[in-house]
């Protein structure tokens, strides 16, 4: 049972939080100060915390409820609090992003090794039976390979078109990929073995043909920014999961919304990554340009992108309020 001295000793704190909350009004976190930020992203944790205590305690109804209402108009204000302006958007994509994903990047790590593994198991597969890769690629596609033709040559013809196909299909796949995070994760799993299986797949069977320099050759320039998106989506449906299996000592809701918080942060930032993904797809990697111009762009675009992810702001440009809460999804 709660005592009257616990709750009396936690109550100021409680107090201190509604009084953030009334006090920033209709400007959000805007009319906080720099302080009151870190205090607002600690009282939030606390209270939560606390909250997870009380509902263990059937006679604390009305104080759990209280809490309840209080974590949520403190929810509102730390993840939706802020209009979107041109200045917040940048500052979420040059110094929000990278730190977001450097805190996930266990999840995307995850998501590429079960990608990696899928790869190598279809390439092994496609090695020691032939009939695999017709069968996992159609009859169509491997024609098309054997007799030494790339299936994206029809691209170059419509490029326009293609490229915005490509776009959409990719925002598809990531979105989707993402949001299957919510079946406990095996949806998210499931996409990156059947992508990764097919990418060994296809790569066995140019490779049998003397054609792996035209499929990666091909695929180098944009899947060096399509397929680091395609893992962090992954990861965040990753980290989804864990939100919604491992709540830890919070409720299991709570631990969602806050998982959830964070996932759609990190799919929110592929979003420029497979934008110039489709337009290096739809108009340069299936282009007739030497080979090694298609790599060194390749390794070029793949160089800033380590650089933006590695990206750290300068302290003083740090804010609490971006960093803070976000970085802690049911810790």
């Amino acid at each position: 049972m709660i005592s009257t001295r616990w709750i009396e000793k936690r109550r100021l704190h409680w107090t201190r939080l509604e009084r953030l909350v009334e006090n920033s009004g209709r400007r959000g976190v805007s009319a906080l100060s720099p302080s009151e930020l870190q205090e607002l992203a600690l009282l939030y944790r606390q209270t939560a915390s606390d909250l997870a205590s009380v509902r263990e305690d059937p006679t604390s109804n009305q104080l759990a409820l209280y809490l309840n209402q209080l974590l949520g108009r403190a929810h509102n204000l730390i993840y939706m609090g802020r209009k979107a302006t041109g200045r917040g958007m940048w500052t979420f994509f040059k110094d929000e992003y990278p730190a977001v994903f450097r805190a996930t990047f266990p999840d995307t790590f995850a998501a590429f090794l079960i990608f990696l593994a899928a790869g190598f198991a279809g390439f092994l597969m496609g090695i020691a039976d032939p009939g695999f890769s017709r069968h996992v690629l159609g009859p169509g596609m491997m024609e098309t390979i054997e007799k030494h033709k790339m299936w994206t040559d029809s691209i170059v013809t419509i490029k326009a078109t293609a490229s915005s196909a490509i776009l959409t299909n990719n925002l598809s796949v990531a979105f989707a990929t993402f949001a299957l995070g919510i079946t406990a994760g095996i949806g998210t799993v499931y996409m990156m073995l059947v992508n990764g299986l097919l990418i060994g797949v296809i790569s066995v069977a140019c490779w049998r043909e003397g054609m792996s320099l035209q499929l990666w050759g091909f695929v180098a320039a944009h899947g060096v920014l399509e397929l680091p998106a395609i893992f962090i989506a992954a990861g965040a449906g990753l980290g989804l999961a864990r939100g919604l299996l491992f709540p830890g000592s919070l409720p299991r809701k709570e631990s969602l919304v806050r998982a959830g918080a964070t996932s759609v942060r990190l799919v929110l930032g592929t979003i420029p990554m497979l934008l110039i993904a489709g337009f290096v797809e739809g108009f340069i990697s299936p282009t007739s340009l030497p080979y090694s111009i298609k790599f060194m762009l390749a390794g070029g675009l793949f160089t800033l992108l380590v650089l933006y992810l590695a990206h750290k702001p300068a302290a003083a440009k740090q804010t609490p309020a971006s960093a803070t809460p976000v970085a802690s999804p049911a810790a």
